[in-house]
């Protein structure tokens, strides 16, 4: 699923107050990490679709020669299945990222103490529409 002009809130029971920056634990970096790493190097560089291929690639240590020979078919392979969207990902959850799509459907991360973060939480005019991430456990 991929939005557009909307911003999705940190969730109502997220633990941290502050954005937490997420580490790798171990030798394989985890999916929220590599989300973390692209989107914050790449603001609005990556639509959903973008962002869930160059994660797969990555976490599957999938080689470049192979990406350039068969990036298109891989792409439409991983395409093909459904995928939660950001609202589902542990940096809205957990970790304290606010997520915005733009009207084209390119994302960016804002730290929930950021004035960005307060000001599309703020916004009056209705024009980006305001989703919570979902929550940790249930109500």
């Amino acid at each position: 699923m991929s939005y557009t002009e909307t911003f999705i809130q940190v969730a109502e029971d997220c633990p941290v107050t502050t954005a937490v920056v997420p580490t790798a634990t171990g030798p394989k970096k985890s999916l929220h990490v590599l989300q973390y790493e692209l989107l914050a190097a790449a603001p609005y560089s990556y639509t959903h679709e973008d962002l869930l291929f160059e994660v797969y690639v990555r976490h599957r240590s999938i080689p470049q020669h192979e990406v350039e020979m068969r990036g298109a078919e891989i792409r439409a392979e991983l395409l093909q299945k459904s995928h939660p969207c950001l609202r589902a990902s542990l940096l809205p959850k957990k970790y304290g990222w606010g997520v915005h799509y733009d009207a084209a459907g390119r994302i960016a991360i804002y730290a929930r103490e950021s004035n960005e973060y307060q000001q599309f939480t703020q916004t009056a005019s209705g024009s980006v529409k305001q989703l919570k991430a979902m929550r940790n456990k249930r109500a």
